[in-house]
Parts: structure tokens; C-alpha cells; sequence
């Protein structure tokens, strides 16, 4: 019932060890006995440079490479071991004894990124966060940092695990895992819905009109910069903070998802008696879309003020009241809920109760004057005076549990690519297989393409060849032409054409797309034949010759185009030294 959500073990693609890639370039007894020595000098100073490189690189085991197909919606895993209770460890297991272990992530080594950077061109790709709100968190955040960024982005599943698992609530995965079957979790992930989710950016300055308080492990900053959940200050700010700080004194106390909310509820009713915050709202001042709301927090008497991203709060509980405001809370609204909350109604949110509602706002911006708990996400600290602004930074691809009557969200559609066509003979291709830079000098410029990221190469195969007989812009290219794989490893690679239908565009070619081209040499040359590769560099010539005199004339030294070939170098230069009759 799962098995489209497995990656093919087709998909693996296993990698030579460093420095032990293998030609596949037939080898010439006569030309190998001439050059021999010459060959020896330039390898010795070729292989040092690229020792150098390969020791800065990292080395990988395997590449993953997908196959085209549209029955295959690949979920790769990634598990927090340490989420609720030690669970995520079982679930490792049985992860990787269920799917290809390639999918399945420990994110105690070396976290999100090496996952999603693998997968990064596997075709409808989606995410499972097993751990906590902060595990989902983490994996959202580095999707934010890749560079380029993976498009269309992957919608992001939850298993909850943690303690409060409030985003998995509101995406209607329940409050934790409770030994559900995994088969049954990964077809329901196979069959989710894609939703979109608010994401929010606080950006913090110090408040210089005020002196620093000097309060003991106070910090300059939040926890976090990015909103996913929720951000609150004040009472419920200071219990995160002590339940934090007392998981890192003795870690093996707090083993267990009963024991956590047990530990929340006792320094809960130690703020009620002491009542700590019971003067925050002289302590801060609270502007939402422009609009002061401070004396209304002074009105209600909040001992915290909470902002809302989704409607759980707390571990189940729903501080916002549907019946006010103006438009029912939703996670992709476009709008933080503003809740007033007091001791005495903290305890009371877990009987169905709601707090003080403020208001709803696309914009905030809070002043505070001295040191108050604030936490983002459930990762609390204590934080100097300062000045916080809050804005929507993006929507995230979220999946939900499927529900009747929801649409799912079109993800964006894939952008195109657009590619350099060169063209390589073989004598090229044998002499400087290992040097790319070389390549990239030699090679003949055809033109420009614009495709798709997703075609395999059988589609690209059927388009270049319609541009080489259709338009005299493209040089004629014999029938045995091949594509040339350029990375995939530190060298060059020739595909092959029975295998083209497994390969992507995107597998082979960033920024320019090579062909070899084995008839190149034995092709006529005289420029009688306008679709012949000589007609083609005379074309280019002339539209060089043209631009240098319009230079020469405009007065302007722009950057001359480089010659293709020495015959075409040869062919300008005795053109314009000839003289005129």
C-alpha cells in the first residue's frame, strides 16, 4: 500500500573510491607511443592540482540519480532520535527495515541538509519530520539556507514525538505516536494533502533609550528568528525556560511524554502563588498594524502575551476564541492571533477555556524595558531590553492528513532551464576527457536551448535533433551524437544512448549541455555547404568581423569574442590583410 513512496534501488548509484574513475576512451597504440612523454608531464602536474582539490571535497559512497516515472512520489525520512522518550531510536529501525535505507536520516549526524541535497532532483519529492516542533523546525530552516534552493520545494510531513506536538495537531497527525503500525503511517503519508503554512520573522534590536538590567544569562537575541508555531512572552515564557534548563542539568529525568506535561503543570502552579509577571504590561509596549494595544493588555491584566500561528497551543489546548475577529484562524491566513493570557487562565486552557483575545494582525512590533522570558517555538531564553518586529516571511509546503472537501495546494510549477549547446569531436573529447576547463575552450558553441528540468534525455535528444534540421542557425551534426555527462564526477562521461531514458536533463548539465559528436572529423569542410560546420564558423566570423569594426568605429574596446577554431582565426586574419581592389 506504500510501496510508491520507496526509492528504487535503481535510484543508487554507487562511486568509485577517490582517484579511481575509469575511462571508457579506446586507446591508440600510435598516438600513445608519440606523445607518450608529453602526456606523463602534463598528467604529473594535472594529478597534484586535482589531489589538491579532491582533498578539499568530500568524498561520497553513492550519488542518488532517479529514473523518470510518475508512480514513484519518493518520502525520505528524517528521525530525531532523541524526541519523546528515546522512541525515535525503535523508529530508525524500523524505518530502514520498511523503505531503502538510503531514505532514512539519523539527524544526530550531521542533520537535514546531506538528505535534501541528495534527493534534491528526485521528481515529487516529500519530507517526513519524526521528533518534536523543533525537529519540524530544523528541517524547514535548512530548506530556507540551500543555495540554490530545491524547486519545486518539498511539502514537509510530521510524526509527532515530541512533548507538545502542537503543528502536528494542527495538520491532524495527532498528539504523539502510540505504536501505530509504520506501514499504516507511511500510507497515509502517501496519501496526504499539500497545505500552506505561515512562516513569520522576528527581527530583534537592542533598546538602546533603555539600560541593560544586567540579569544573569540574559542574551541580545531570541531563540529563534523565524516563527513556525507560535511566540510568546512572559509567565508561560519563564516555565518553558526552567523546564529547559532543568532537562539539561539531568536529561534522564525527563524521559517520558507524561513526565514532561507533569513537570509544565508544577511550575505552573508555582507562578500562580508568586505571581511574577503580574506588572508585564508596564514592562512592554505592544503595536499591532500600527495600532497601540498596550492598554488593553493592562485592561486584561495579562501576566503573558502569545502570538499564534496555528491554533494549538500547549499541548492540545486553543487559547483563541473562533468567535472573534473578524475571519477564523487558519494557518495559511496570513495573520498572527494576539492572545492575553493570566496565571489563572493558564491552568484553564486544559478544561477547553480560551484567554483574552487582542486582536489579529499582519504586523507587530514590541518594545520592551527590561529582561523578560520569551520563547519562539517552545525554545525559551531570557532576552534584554530590546526592540522586536515581527512580518510574514514565506509560506511552507505542509502535508496534512487528508480530509474531505480540502483542495490540495499546487505546488509551483518546475522552472525551465536554459542551456549552452557545445559541441565536442572525439579527438577533443580523448585528449582533454579529464580537464573540464579545457573542454569548455575547445568546445564549438551551437546555441541556446530552453527546457524543462524533468525531461530525460530521449525528449532532449527529439528536440535537438528537430533545431539541427529545421534551422540554419544550427550546424549539421552526424546521427551517432552522444551526450557527456558533466556532474556527475571530476571527470567527463559519455551516456549512453541505450540508457538516455533513465538519465535527466538536470543529471547531466547545469549552465551548458555537451554532445560528442563522432563524425566531426570526417565531415566535408569546404564552405560550399551552407549546413556544414565550416559555413557555420564562417557565419560566425563574419558576425565577429562586425562587431569589431563597429567598435573600431564607436571608438569603444569591448572584449572580443574568442575564435572557435585556428581556421577560423586564419580565415579573418588574411581576409582583412588582403588588399582591396
Amino acid at each position: 500500500n506504500y510501496a510508491p513512496i520507496i526509492v528504487p534501488p535503481s535510484w543508487i548509484v554507487k562511486l568509485p573510491s577517490k582517484g579511481n574513475f575509469k575511462s571508457s576512451i579506446r586507446v591508440n597504440n600510435k598516438n600513445n607511443a608519440s606523445n607518450a612523454n608529453k602526456k606523463m608531464k602534463n598528467t604529473n602536474k594535472r594529478n597534484k592540482q586535482q589531489q589538491q582539490k579532491e582533498e578539499r571535497k568530500e568524498h561520497r559512497a553513492f550519488i542518488v540519480k532517479p529514473i523518470p516515472s510518475t508512480e514513484v512520489i519518493p518520502v525520505i525520512v528524517f528521525i530525531n532520535p532523541k524526541s519523546g522518550g528515546n522512541q525515535g531510536v525503535k523508529l530508525l529501525g524500523k524505518f530502514q527495515h520498511l523503505l531503502n535505507p538510503r531514505q532514512v536520516f539519523d539527524l544526530t549526524q550531521g542533520g537535514p541538509k546531506m538528505g535534501l541535497e541528495m534527493f534534491r532532483k528526485a521528481p515529487n519529492l516529500r519530507v517526513l519530520a519524526c521528533g518534536g516542533d523543533g525537529t519540524v523546525g530544523w528541517v524547514l530552516s535548512i530548506l530556507d539556507q540551500l543555495n540554490p534552493p530545491i524547486v519545486p520545494v518539498p511539502a514537509v510531513g510530521v510524526l509527532p514525538l515530541g512533548t507538545g506536538n502542537d503543528l502536528a495537531r494542527a495538520l491532524g497527525w495527532g498528539g504523539g505516536y502510540t505504536d501505530e503500525p509504520i506501514g499504516k503511517i507511511l500510507r497515509e503519508i502517501g496519501m496526504s494533502q499539500c497545505v500552506l503554512m505561515d512562516r513569520w520573522r522576528l527581527r530583534v534590536s537592542p533598546n538602546e533609550d533603555v539600560a541593560d538590567d544586567l540579569v544573569d544569562k540574559s542574551k541580545d537575541n531570541v531563540p529563534l528568528n523565524v516563527i513556525n508555531n507560535y511566540f510568546s512572552f512572559g509567565v508561560d515564557a519563564h516555565i518553558a525556560l526552567e523546564f529547559h534548563e532543568a532537562r539539561e542539568a539531568h536529561p534522564e529525568k525527563f524521559n517520558s511524554r507524561l513526565r514532561n506535561k507533569m513537570y509544565y503543570g508544577q511550575m505552573g502552579g508555582k507562578d500562580l502563588i508568586l505571581r511574577q509577571y503580574r506588572n508585564l504590561s508596564q514592562w512592554v509596549t505592544l503595536e499591532c498594524d500600527g495600532t497601540d494595544y498596550t492598554a488593553k493588555l493592562k485592561d486584561a491584566g495579562c501576566h503573558a502575551v502569545l502570538f499564534l500561528n496555528i491554533p494549538s497551543y500547549g499541548g492540545g489546548t486553543h487559547p483563541w476564541n473562533d468567535s472573534f475577529g473578524q475571519s477564523k484562524a487558519a494557518i495559511d491566513d496570513g495573520l498572527m492571533e494576539v492572545v492575553g493570557l493570566t496565571t489563572y487562565q493558564l491552568p484553564m486552557l486544559q478544561a477547553g477555556m480560551h484567554g483574552t483575545c487582542i486582536c489579529q494582525c499582519r504586523t507587530a512590533r514590541i518594545v520592551t524595558n527590561r529582561t523578560i522570558p520569551m520563547q519562539v517555538d517552545g525554545e525559551a531564553c531570557r532576552v534584554k531590553p530590546s526592540i522586536i518586529e515581527m512580518e510574514l516571511l514565506n509560506k511552507a509546503v505542509m502535508l496534512a492528513k487528508r480530509k474531505q472537501g480540502r483542495a490540495d495546494v499546487q505546488v509551483n510549477p518546475l522552472e525551465k532551464l536554459q542551456l549552452i549547446i557545445l559541441r565536442l569531436s572525439m579527438d577533443q573529447y580523448e585528449r582533454y576527457h579529464y580537464d573540464k576547463d579545457m573542454l569548455r575552450k575547445v568546445a564549438n558553441k551551437l546555441g541556446r536551448i530552453e527546457i524543462e528540468s524533468q525531461c530525460d534525455l530521449e525528449q532532449v535528444r527529439n528536440m535537438l535533433n528537430a533545431k539541427f534540421e529545421e534551422s540554419i542557425a544550427y550546424p549539421r551534426v552526424s546521427q551517432d551524437w552522444c551526450f557527456i555527462d558533466c556532474c556527475t564526477a571530476e571527470h567527463y562521461f559519455r551516456i549512453d544512448r541505450a540508457q538516455e531514458h533513465l538519465h535527466y536533463i538536470c543529471d547531466i548539465a547545469v549552465d551548458e549541455l555537451y554532445i560528442l559528436d563522432h563524425e566531426a572529423a570526417t565531415m566535408p569542410q569546404t564552405p560550399d555547404q551552407e549546413r556544414s560546420f565550416a559555413a557555420y564558423s564562417q557565419r560566425q566570423t563574419q558576425n565577429d568581423r562586425r562587431n569589431i569594426e563597429h567598435g573600431e568605429r564607436s571608438g569603444s574596446t569591448g572584449m572580443l569574442l574568442p575564435y572557435a577554431n585556428k581556421r577560423m582565426f586564419c580565415h579573418f586574419y588574411y581576409r582583412k590583410k588582403s588588399p582591396c581592389k
